[in-house]
This record gives structure tokens, C-alpha cells and sequence, in this order.
């Protein structure tokens, strides 16, 4: 295969940023991969040090083929520096792969990504590619080793040029989209939470790229192909990272299975099983959909 080079921002975060370095080495296809980190600037002094001690430590990574770092004098923010550092990447080498430093690779994780680029590579219906699944019990009957899903996944994902060139990252449309209930409701086939999420970046600036990502599938009615069992698993849900929760998070086994080669499907449709697993783990409670309720009301929308 022609690997695709794997691009992973950190911040701040030294000890995530090892847990995700040191499981991403032992990836049989790591030596032949190249790596390019990006490492945004402090947002202020608080976080210099710890920022400084994530460079330190990125300067001594081995175990890829090539390791190119990029610091960034100034914080651009995740949304910002994830936007500006896979378009730098993807125009060079035409297609990608994504890891933030929270995110613990399974040793199949390259394979997988890289034989789902290879194998979708000229199929536009789907617009990427991810390690992560959510935590479905699979049917037994079910054959293949990935599925098509509605939303996208930030915890690790794979796409190529032409469909990242898709992305408009000023929703430019937007004010068709906010109106347009109908439209609305296609987009929540992913979750509840898509519709309401888009408005959120668009109105009151969230820092999300993840969003727009997936407004983008689903513009151009698109999928994200995703492993039946994971191959990431997210460490960052113990408050210090700069967009995380202090909480536990319910998430799917690491997948330890060792496999030579993947069976996907050449069809590329979406299975209602799927879709409704995911829509029910985005589902609103009463709660939320009160406070939806009440934000819209005190923003003017109906």
C-alpha cells in the first residue's frame, strides 16, 4: 500500500501526548509511516511550561520512517490548527490521517485506516474514514469489518484531497440551512445534536472544525466508513484538556484482533442498524430538548 502520512496536533497535554505516541509505535506499520506533528503555541503563560514540556518531548519520538515537527509561534486553536495543518498535508500527499493526543491506537488501527483509503479512495460516497466506533453490539450475521455512518468521527479519521476541498468552512448556506426544517431533520440522521451543534459554530463560534465536517458529509450526502470494532480509545475525559469533560464516557472495547487484511463491503450503503444505534446514543433527553427549547426561544428562532 502507499501509506497515508499521519498528522498529530497536541497542545499541552505531555502524558496524553505519550500514552498516544507510545501506542501509535507499536503499530506494525508505523516504521514505514511518516509523522507530522503539529504543536500549537501557548494560548498564555499559564500553559507555557506545559506546552514547552509537550516539545521536549515530541523531539524524541522514534519508530516512524520520518518525523517532521511543526510549532506553532502563536495559538491558533484547535479548530484553526487542525483546518490549516491537514490542508498543508493533504495538498502535498493527497490524502491523510488524523490523531489528536488523547487518542490510544489499537495495533490494527494504521492497517485498518490505510486499507479503508486504499479500498474507498475512488468511491465519493464516502468522504472519510475512521478507527472509531461507537459502542454497538454488531449482529452476528454481519460479515464485514466496517459500516457507513451519517456522522463523521473526530477520534481518528482518514480522508483524501478532493473530499476535504469539499469542506466550506464559512457556511456560506447557512441561513438556507437555518431556515430550512426539513433540512434540519436530514442532517439529525447522524444525532439529535448535528442541526443544533452547526447553529451553535456558526452563531456563537463553538471552535469546532468537527462540525462543519460533518455538515459537509452530509451536503454532499456522503458517509464516514467506521470499523465494527474500535480501534481508538479516548483517554482525554479527565478535564485538562482544552475542549474535554471531567466524566466517564461509555466507549467500546479496544479492538486487540490481529487481521492481515480487512473485509469491506464494494457497496456502499447505509445499514438502518447502524444508523439507529448511533441516533440513540445522540438521542435528547426531555432535558435537552427543554434547553434547546429555551436557547432558541431566547435567540428568536422557532
Amino acid at each position: 500500500m502507499n501509506l497515508a502520512p499521519i498528522v498529530l496536533f497536541v497542545y499541552n497535554r505531555p502524558w496524553h501526548t505519550r500514552q498516544t505516541v507510545e501506542a501509535l509505535r507499536k503499530n506494525d506499520l508505523a516504521i514505514e509511516s511518516n509523522l507530522i506533528i503539529y504543536s500549537d503555541g501557548p494560548k498564555n503563560e499559564l500553559v507555557e511550561q506545559s506546552v514547552n514540556e509537550v516539545r521536549h518531548y515530541i523531539k524524541s519520538i522514534h519508530g516512524f520512517k520520518s518525523i517532521e515537527i511543526i510549532e506553532r509561534d502563536q495559538n491558533l486553536g484547535l479548530a484553526n490548527s487542525i483546518i490549516s495543518g491537514v490542508t498543508e498535508v493533504i495538498n502535498k500527499f493527497k490524502k491523510v490521517i488524523v490523531l489528536e493526543d488523547d487518542l490510544i491506537s489499537s495495533t490494527q488501527f494504521l492497517l485498518f485506516i490505510n486499507q479503508a483509503l486504499a479500498q474507498y479512495k475512488d468511491e465519493n460516497k464516502i468522504l472519510s474514514v475512521s478507527g472509531y466506533s461507537y459502542p454497538i453490539n454488531i449482529p452476528i450475521n454481519y460479515k464485514y469489518d466496517g459500516y457507513c455512518s451519517y456522522r463523521s468521527m473526530s477520534w481518528s479519521w482518514g480522508t483524501w484531497q478532493n473530499r476535504w476541498q469539499k469542506a466550506d468552512w464559512e457556511v456560506k448556506d447557512f441561513n438556507d440551512f437555518v431556515d430550512n426544517k426539513e433540512r434540519q431533520k436530514t442532517f439529525n440522521r447522524g444525532g439529535d445534536d448535528l442541526s443544533d451543534l452547526l447553529i451553535s459554530q456558526v452563531e456563537r463560534g463553538i471552535n469546532s472544525w468537527s462540525i462543519i465536517w460533518d455538515y459537509t458529509h452530509f451536503k454532499y450526502n456522503a458517509y464516514c466508513f467506521c470499523p465494527v470494532k474500535s480501534k481508538i480509545f479516548n483517554i482525554g475525559f479527565d478535564g485538562t484538556g482544552v475542549h474535554g469533560f471531567n466524566r466517564s464516557m461509555i466507549q467500546s472495547e479496544l479492538d486487540d484482533e490481529i487481521i492481515d487484511k480487512y473485509n469491506f463491503s464494494k457497496d456502499v450503503i447505509v445499514e438502518n442498524y447502524f444508523v439507529n444505534k448511533i441516533r440513540i446514543l445522540h438521542k435528547y433527553t426531555i432535558k435537552r430538548k427543554l434547553k434547546r427549547l429555551l436557547l432558541n426561544y431566547l435567540q428568536g428562532r422557532k
